[in-house]
């Protein structure tokens, strides 16, 4: 009797520019499917008030990342304002293997070194716009997490991250929260159903061509 074949889990990819929804869009897509593994990733920066070490990141210094990169731990890593950051790989590929989705959020140089690596045809990359660098810069502003020396550099930054835009599979303008999280949702369900991510398929077909032959011969 057929089932329903096991897949292979995604590689979730959600780039934007700081300010531009990923992070919270990233919550919201948990909330909708707890199954989701999110991907913890290692950083070198200082923890933020109400951050979760192994929760929100792993906080290591810069000699133990160092170190994690060199003996090929890290599935991506990039050095983004005079800080370390990467996504161990061990975690990641245990859970694909698993059928279970895994959930990235991460910047375009991460998204890059991904999407060229061997788990490549698992990933899904999606980027964030915001509606306009006006809103953006308020979006910063309103967090209330950096100082304005801080806001100008990601700021300045965000247009060299704009600019990656072309490399990603969708892209979504985030000009209401609700309902680009519906686009996501609609986007993730329609992927999951790939060929290649549905390995049982060659099994089934070849099940209906047995049948298929068997009820001829009769």
């Amino acid at each position: 009797m057929w089932s329903e074949p096991m897949r292979r889990g995604l590689l979730i990819i959600l780039s934007s520019p700081s300010g531009a929804g990923k992070s919270t869009l990233a919550r919201q897509l948990m909330k909708w499917d707890p199954s989701l593994a999110f991907s913890v990733s290692s950083t070198t920066r200082e923890m933020r008030q109400g951050e979760v070490d192994s929760k929100d990141y792993f906080f290591v210094d810069e000699a133990k990342f160092k170190q994690q990169v060199s003996v090929g731990d890290m599935l991506e890593h990039a050095h983004v304002f005079g800080k370390f950051y990467g996504s161990p790989r061990g975690p990641v590929e245990t859970a694909i293997s698993k059928g279970q989705d895994v959930l990235f959020d991460i910047d375009w140089q991460g998204a890059q070194q991904i999407s060229n690596s061997a788990l490549q045809k698992h990933v899904l990359s999606i980027f964030i716009l915001p509606p306009s660098i006006v809103e953006l810069q308020r979006r910063l502003e309103g967090r209330g997490q950096d100082t304005a020396e801080t806001i100008g550099k990601r700021m300045q930054k965000s247009w060299d991250e704009i600019s990656h835009w072309s490399g990603y599979d969708y892209v979504l303008i985030n000009d209401d929260l609700d309902a680009t999280e519906e686009k996501l949702k609609s986007i993730i369900a329609t992927e999951r159903l790939r060929r290649s991510q549905q390995p049982g398929l060659v099994d089934h077909v070849r099940g209906l061509q047995s049948e298929f032959e068997t009820n001829n011969d009769s």
